[in-house]
C-alpha cells in the first residue's frame, strides 16, 4: 500500500546526506513507493484544530549536493497525510515542544513518528531517570550546594545542559578542579532550567555505544570513541564509529526499557551506553542508522518503515 508521508525536517538542502538518517529514511519510504512530501517546522501552522503545512513534494538520491529534487510548494491539511515523520533537530526548545503540542492534535487520524506527545513528555536525559538502576549515579539540579555535595561523594564528574544535543556544552570537573566556580557561574547565567551531574565514567575512551531500538527492539549498534583529548564522542564532535555486538548487560538494558519505548509510540529509538551504564534514551531525532549500515550492520529504514507500515495496517 502507497502512502502518504510528510516529512518536518531541517532545510533539506543543508543536510550530509552520508550520515543523516532522516535521509536513509526518505529513501526507504521512496523506495517502497510512498509520495514523499517535505517541510520545515515554520510551515506548519494551526487554526482551531485545523494543522496546515506547507509542503513540496520531493524525490531523493543517494548523491551528495544533487540529493533532493523540489516541486512547487502547496498547502496541504495533515490530515491526509497517513504518515508524518518529525525529524527536525534539537535543541528540545519552546519551539520544539509547540511543534509537538501541534502534531499531538492530529495524532488520531495520522501517525506521527515518533509521538509527539511522548516526544514531549520524554526528555532525553530526563526520561533516563525512570531507570535508575541502569545508569550512573546523577544529579539534575541548578543548586550549589547540591553539586557540591554530589562532588564530593562520587569525585569527578560530567556535567551538562539537561536540554543539550551534539556533545555541545558537555565538561568533565575533577573533585578538586578550581574551574568549578568559573563554570558554575557561566552555566547558570547561560541556561535557565537545571543541568545534568552525572558520576564520570572513565571508560567512555573506549566508546560510547549508540544502540538503535526500533519499536522496542535492538536492531544495531556502533561504538564511538571520542577524539584524542575529548570526552564526547558525539561523531559530529570528532568521534569516530566503529562496528559493535550487544554484550549481555546491554541487552538487559534493552529488554528493561524496550516494553515501555512500545508502549509510549517511540518507534526509533537510540539509546547511548558507556560501560555498562545507560546514559540517555534519544527520542526527538536519533541518529546512527547510516553509520551502522556503512560498517556492515543491516540496514535499519526497512526495520523502521516495517514498523511504521504494520502500525498504518492495524489502524
Amino acid at each position: 500500500m502507497a502512502l502518504t508521508v510528510a516529512v518536518q525536517m531541517d532545510p533539506i538542502q543543508a543536510i550530509r546526506i552520508a550520515g543523516d538518517t532522516t535521509f536513509a529514511l526518505m529513501l526507504e519510504a521512496q523506495a517502497r513507493g510512498h509520495r514523499l512530501l517535505y517541510y520545515t517546522p515554520d510551515r506548519l501552522s494551526m487554526q482551531g484544530r485545523h494543522v496546515t503545512a506547507r509542503v513540496q513534494p520531493v524525490t531523493v538520491q543517494d548523491v551528495e549536493g544533487a540529493h533532493a529534487a523540489l516541486g512547487t510548494i502547496e498547502r496541504m491539511d495533515l490530515v491526509e497525510a497517513d504518515v508524518v515523520l518529525m525529524r527536525q533537530d534539537p535543541p528540545f526548545d519552546m519551539a520544539y515542544i509547540t511543534a509537538t503540542h501541534i502534531l499531538e492534535s492530529i495524532s488520531d487520524e495520522t501517525l506521527v513518528v515518533n509521538d509527539p506527545a511522548e516526544v514531549r513528555n520524554a526528555p532525553e536525559k530526563l526520561f533516563v531517570l525512570d531507570f535508575p538502576e541502569l545508569m550512573p549515579p546523577t544529579l539534575v539540579s541548578r543548586d550549589k550546594d547540591e553539586i557540591e555535595a554530589f562532588r564530593r561523594e562520587y569525585g569527578t564528574v560530567a556535567m551538562k545542559p539537561l536540554h543539550g544535543h551534539g556533545g555541545a556544552a558537555v565538561f568533565r570537573v575533577s573533585a578538586d578542579d578550581p574551574n568549578f566556580g568559573s563554570m558554575f557561574d557561566l552555566f547558570a547565567v547561560t541556561f535557565r532550567e537545571q543541568w545534568v551531574v552525572q558520576k564520570f565514567l572513565e571508560k567512555v575512551t573506549e566508546g560510547d555505544k549508540r544502540i538503535i531500538l526500533v519499536d522496542g527492539e535492538p536492531m544495531g549498534a556502533i561504538n564511538r570513541v571520542p577524539a584524542k583529548g575529548d570526552i564526547r564522542s558525539n561523531m559530529v564532535r570528532g568521534g569516530a564509529a566503529g562496528p559493535s555486538d550487544l554484550t549481555d548487560r546491554e541487552r538487559e538494558i534493552c529488554a528493561t526499557i524496550g516494553p515501555e519505548l512500545k508502549r509510549r509510540g517511540l518507534i526509533l529509538v537510540g539509546i547511548d551506553v558507556i560501560d555498562g551504564h545507560l546514559t540517555e534514551i534519544n527520542v526527538t531525532s536519533p541518529t546512527g542508522l547510516r553509520a551502522i549500515k556503512r560498517l556492515g550492520g543491516p540496514d535499519l529504514a526497512v526495520s523502521v518503515w516495517d514498523a511504521i507500515e504494520s502500525r498504518v495496517g492495524a489502524g
